[in-house]
């Protein structure tokens, strides 16, 4: 063994870590920590292991909306700060089973027959923890129901998916997940598929469930129609870390999946991340990566590889929880800091063939998170070359890609789990909630806020009216064809000459609404006109 090799094997005895008890390690030998790094960032852990010991305990987390953050005690309901949300949580993780048996049984089922379509209608948290979740465990051949998912206000999408229901409606459960009950793309995948059911001649109320805060405008409008049930939200559990709560709960259980497991494999983890040890305790061992990979600024991106299918859509679910997190723009103090950790992923080994080229050779602006699956599938395998499998290879290619990306002096840590299992899945989950707790409060900022989202729903609720005005306008001027700078000033919107221009281009063309563009020398001398 040459020293090279010797001393990398005294970094990974270092910085290799084992929890037999989840299934989990982290090795973090290839992340080039100083010697003294872990000892220089102690005081700041302590900080952060105090707070999030404060926020389990119940203490307002976030001021803008004077509410706790309690998704912690959605897997250990002992926690809660009270009896009643301890029982809250209890009775709902029971009705989640209860209503799932009943639906798998035929007692409840739909006008043409029994469930064996599930739907879900949701946005951000809403749907990508959910789908993260039935994508890594669902097998087809054996799944309880078939698991579709409306999780944008796109149109075509829809159609898409309702082109696969369109003779199953009677027997597809539809859940319509909004906490506030007003978001609008979910509110819009509700309209178009009661619109579907309303042309089969079906009652959409008999086959649909709304999962939303007590008292929401989705709350009313289920009690008053009749809908099958309700499920609750709560105010202390964001959407990005709701996946433990009925949220993700209830289409796991509908699809078949063991939800204890689910449950029992982020009580764990959570249980083994409360150590103050930095060193025994995974979630901050992760966080204390991001800080030293970034500057503490989010300097660099995190790469998400997954070497297995099952896992493709993580970093997807990934980018959410941790950006919409992370990126802030003041840190608790009021000092703007404009900071974040960008996160991208594909998987393994399709990287090989997709971005590493510039991971290796191009711009070193990043650090990778590998993702290592013991287990290469259920049964034998066959052999593809002598005494080598498929898996094999698999694996062959994340340890070389790791090797590569090192040669290069491009950081990254690998986390290994035994199989991809109910268990393991409810692990990762938490590793990575906790992960994104502990890195917030070492940079001090607040991770259970967003104002950046509804900045973005504001913007779009301005072009939906400025779109009604012009509407109005054409409308008004009886067929006379105007350009986009005309509408503007017409309806005195000098500003807005451009937002005018692109919403004309949208509404002609779409044929249904009725707006005829008439070209002029160029695209700006477009007239716009209506034609009915």
């Amino acid at each position: 063994m040459n020293v090279e090799n010797l001393n990398m094997w005294d970094k990974f005895m270092k910085w290799y870590r084992e929890y037999p008890e989840i299934g989990l390690a982290i090795d973090l030998s290839r992340m080039n920590f100083p010697e003294d790094y872990l000892e220089k960032m102690l005081p700041k852990f302590q900080k952060a292991f105090k707070e999030m010991q404060e926020l389990e305990s119940g203490a307002i987390a976030n001021p803008d909306e004077h509410r706790m953050v309690g998704h912690y005690w959605l897997r250990a309901p002992e926690l809660a700060p009270t009896e009643e949300i301890k029982n809250d949580i209890i009775n709902t993780i029971n009705d989640i089973k209860e209503f799932s048996r009943e639906v798998h049984s035929g007692k409840i089922r739909g006008q043409t027959g029994v469930f064996k379509n599930l739907l879900v209608i949701g946005i951000g948290g809403s749907a990508l923890g959910p789908q993260f979740v039935a994508n890594a465990l669902g097998n087809p051949s054996s799944d309880k129901m078939s698991v579709f998912f409306f999780d944008n206000t796109d149109p075509d999408g829809m159609d898409r998916v309702m082109s696969r229901l369109a003779s199953r409606l009677g027997e597809t459960l539809v859940i319509v997940i909004s906490k506030s009950g007003s978001t609008v793309e979910t509110r819009n995948g509700m309209l178009e598929i009661k619109h579907a059911y309303k042309n089969a001649n079906l009652d959409f109320s008999q086959h649909a469930v709304a999962i939303t805060e007590r008292g929401s405008k989705l709350d009313q409008l289920a009690e008053k129609e009749r809908w099958l049930k309700r499920f609750p939200m709560w105010e202390w559990v964001g959407g990005r870390t709701s996946e433990t709560s009925a949220v993700g709960l209830l289409p796991a259980a509908l699809q078949g999946i063991d939800i204890d497991q689910v449950l029992d494999g982020a009580r764990h983890c959570d249980r083994i991340s409360r150590d103050f040890n930095v060193n025994d305790n995974p979630s901050a061992l992760l966080a204390l990566a991001w800080f030293f990979a970034g500057n503490g600024k989010g300097e660099k991106d995190m790469v998400v590889l997954p070497y297995k299918d099952r896992l493709e859509l993580f970093s997807r679910y990934l980018q959410q929880l941790v950006m919409e997190s992370l990126g802030k723009e003041t840190d608790k103090n009021g000092n703007v800091v404009h900071q974040g950790l960008v996160v991208y992923g594909n998987k393994g080994s399709t990287d090989q063939h997709a971005f590493v080229q510039q991971l290796r050779d191009g711009p070193n602006n990043f650090f990778v998170t590998f993702i290592e699956v013991l287990l290469d599938r259920d049964g034998p395998s066959i052999n593809v070359d002598n005494q080598v499998t498929s898996g094999d290879y698999l694996f062959g290619f994340l340890l070389g890609t790791r090797n590569a990306l090192f040669e290069k002096d491009r950081l990254s840590l690998t986390i290994t789990l035994k199989q991809v299992s109910p268990f393991s899945i409810g692990v990762l989950i938490a590793l990575f909630e906790r992960a994104v707790g502990f890195y917030a409060s070492l940079i001090n900022i607040n991770a259970y806020h967003q104002p950046g989202v509804a900045a973005g729903k504001k913007g779009a609720d301005d072009i939906i009216n400025l779109q009604r005005d012009i509407l109005k306008l054409l409308e008004t001027k009886n067929k006379t064809p105007l350009t986009a700078e005309e509408i503007a000033h017409l309806l005195n919107k000098p500003n807005h000459i451009e937002i005018v221009f692109k919403i004309c281009n949208h509404l002609s063309a779409n044929p249904y609404r009725n707006i005829k563009k008439s070209p002029g020398k160029t695209p700006f001398d477009a007239r716009f006109s209506l034609t009915l």
